[in-house]
């Protein structure tokens, strides 16, 4: 598989930068801030922040690996090396794979709660369609190759960052600091303290930085890879904090709780319409039109590269086999998202990402603790405080939808099965009778990808 390339020459730091918060601050931003403002009342620009920290120490594992074993691998690679080729590396990456293609559905869905309301109220319920044919057209860009890609992707990235930057601090500058309270929107379950609540909404802040590790398939591609991955990681990070919050704060500037609760698949939009008028809110959908498209089109890519590289990885079946298919991976991962986007709501389709992303991310914090201490340098008490936290936020997150909506839990819980014991069943006809599983590319062919 081809890698995407921005020039013939290295990426710089400042490239790297450039790429990964283009990536970070996504569409899900969007969709999100509505999401975690139902959980936690007017408490969710806080919500951001916690999350913030959270993800802070969370990318502490990641810069740790980039710096030891820089590749275009990324997470794939970091798990084979913490846990060897098998089962449990390529569980863990293949969860880590579902959770891109479910970005893709929730972007994708996000794109069409946006679009339709340039649209009369009767054609609310076509959003899911709306997605599926943008995912249809990410498909026909990825196939038309990189030189597309990369011009699309440029352009677009330009726009929706400095867009959202603009919205979100001329919002606060127009609307001023909001009033924090505290208060919960009464839709909540009355069984959940509200501290409780605030625990559990962490899950969907970290979601909205989960882009980060796409930074870590840069390995690659960048200049001094051992120093600039961790630190395009740690400042991309930075970036995004800053325009997350200020962003919230303006929306909760600009609209009660209970206004950006109703309008939650589309809160930036409504937030823009009393500060800025009608066209604010038409110029904010439009910005969220560019960064959905721009988004999927990127997350279709990123995602199919990495099922790609598990193919040659030999962690599931290989897919250049196929020979009736052009770029399999791509047909698949494109096939899954529109199954994800036609099935489910962008809420439940936020959670199980939410659910499947934090498994991993500590499955990550514990191959780093467990696996490779004589083989990386680093303090060994940060990786269980991610670890710590990862399991506090899950847990919080699934009990909560185990009281309002179960049915994640059970899609969720069904998905991890399938995936493990696939892996199991995989890994079972790959291995010799001495027990071998000799199933890992070399670093050579792990840094051309």
């Amino acid at each position: 598989m081809n890698r995407l390339k921005l020039n013939t020459q290295k990426l710089s730091l400042l490239g790297s930068i450039s790429l990964g918060t283009g990536v970070m601050i996504g569409a899900g931003i969007f969709v999100l801030m509505g999401q975690i403002a139902e959980l936690v009342g007017d408490l969710f620009p806080i919500a951001f922040i916690v999350g913030a920290v959270v993800v802070g120490f969370s990318s502490y594992s990641y810069v740790k690996f980039s710096n030891a074993y820089p590749s275009s691998g990324g997470v794939a690679k970091f798990l084979t090396k913490a846990y060897g080729p098998g089962t449990a590396a390529g569980s863990f990456s293949l969860l880590m794979y579902v959770s891109m293609v479910v970005a893709e559905s929730l972007v994708a869905g996000t794109f069409g709660a946006y679009a339709l309301r340039l649209f009369p109220q009767e054609y609310a319920g076509y959003a899911s369609v709306l997605g599926v044919v943008l995912i249809g057209i990410a498909y026909i860009v990825n196939i038309s190759g990189n030189k597309i890609i990369e011009a699309t992707a440029t352009f677009t990235a330009i726009i929706k960052v400095a867009g959202i930057a603009l919205l979100a601090i001329t919002g606060l500058v127009v609307s001023g600091l909001p009033t924090i309270t505290g208060n919960y929107f009464t839709s909540n379950s009355q069984s959940l303290p509200q501290g409780f609540g605030f625990i559990a909404a962490l899950a969907l802040s970290i979601l909205a930085f989960k882009g980060f590790t796409t930074i870590t398939n840069q390995g690659g591609d960048i200049k001094n890879p051992h120093k600039n991955v961790g630190r395009s990681i740690i400042i991309s990070i930075v970036i995004c904090t800053i325009i997350y919050v200020v962003l919230a704060l303006s929306v909760a500037g600009a609209l009660s709780v209970e206004e950006i609760i109703i309008a939650k698949d589309y809160a930036l939009a409504a937030a823009a319409k009393p500060i800025f008028g009608e066209w604010g809110s038409v110029l904010t959908i439009f910005l969220a039109i560019i960064a959905t498209v721009s988004g999927v089109i990127a997350s279709v890519y990123s995602a199919s590269r990495m099922l790609g590289m598990l193919s040659k990885m030999k962690q599931v079946p290989g897919l250049n086999r196929i020979r009736s298919l052009k770029n399999p991976a791509l047909i698949f991962t494109v096939s899954l998202a529109i199954l994800l986007t036609i099935l489910f709501d962008l809420t439940r389709i936020a959670s199980i990402g939410a659910i499947f992303y934090l498994i991993m991310d500590i499955a990550i914090h514990w191959g780093l603790f467990r696996h490779l201490k004589k083989e990386v340098k680093f303090n060994q008490v940060i990786p269980i405080i991610a670890i710590l936290m990862d399991v506090v936020i899950l847990t919080a997150f699934i009990y909560l939808k185990y009281l309002n909506d179960p049915f994640v839990l059970i899609v969720a819980g069904i998905g991890i099965v399938l995936i493990f014991l696939f892996q199991f069943l995989f890994m079972k006809s790959h291995t010799d009778k001495d027990g071998n599983m000799n199933m890992e590319m070399n670093e050579e062919e792990m840094m051309k990808m």
